[in-house]
């Protein structure tokens, strides 16, 4: 006779651990969190998961796969930061932007786990409810199916390439990362204008902004660029 399927809650942890904490998949991603934080990408291991929740690391095991599975897991709550207290106001366009610069700047307040998991596709939850809020407003705005997915495309992508990009910046030691900001103003600011005259016209503009995230703009150009096209189908262009 098979052995009945035990329900998932019934094989997690209820005792508290050693901390005194009672595991949970929100606690074990938020100590995650803050190990990456704390240590980056390289400290984030079962072992030291276990030994920072006061858990025996094996009890990890009970709540995910493994480190991949935490990765996405990781991955999928920084969307549900990014979507908590969003709400629509039915103009298409300044509803994605906002959603955009709330998925950048989700990732942007974890720098680390934001480099591990803005690459990954997660299927859970959050992620599936923020797609299924992009395609609804493109689809309510009027655009056509395959339209609506391309816009989709070039909007997600970028959004999650430039919290990667900006991520990675943010994630350098601080020593690297004020080094590299002043190259602009040590090296490009000084290049003479008899040999890089294109530079040199333009060198105050780039010391004010190449240090900055260029993610705003870039997400205007691609807005434009849709509701642009939108119109066009809408005046039979």
């Amino acid at each position: 006779m098979p052995k009945p399927v035990v329900a998932e809650n019934a094989r997690r942890r209820r005792r508290p651990t050693k901390n005194g904490a009672v595991l949970s998949e929100q606690l074990i991603v938020e100590t995650a969190l803050r190990m990456l934080r704390e240590h980056g990408s390289a400290g984030l291991t079962v072992r030291r998961l276990g030994t920072a929740l006061g858990a025996d690391p094996s009890t990890l095991y009970r709540y995910f796969s493994g480190i991949d599975d935490l990765t996405l897991a990781i991955g999928d709550v920084l969307i549900g930061r990014a979507l908590a207290g969003w709400q629509a106001t039915g103009e298409w366009r300044a509803d994605l932007r906002e959603l955009g610069l709330r998925i950048h700047a989700a990732y942007l307040g974890h720098p680390q786990a934001a480099v591990l998991t803005a690459s990954r596709v997660t299927g859970r939850d959050h992620e599936v409810a923020a797609d299924e809020t992009i395609l609804g407003l493109l689809r309510s705005a009027g655009f056509a199916d395959a339209d609506a997915v391309r816009v989709y495309h070039a909007f997600i992508d970028q959004s999650l390439a430039f919290a990667a990009l900006d991520a990675a910046s943010l994630a350098l030691p601080e020593a690297a990362r004020a080094a590299d900001e002043e190259v602009w103003r040590a090296t490009y600011a000084r290049l003479p204008a008899a040999t890089h005259p294109h530079i040199a016209a333009t060198a105050p503009l780039l010391v004010a902004r190449m240090n900055d995230s260029a993610y705003p703009t870039a997400l205007d150009m691609l807005l434009d660029s849709a509701q642009a096209q939108l119109a066009a189908r809408r005046g039979g262009g």
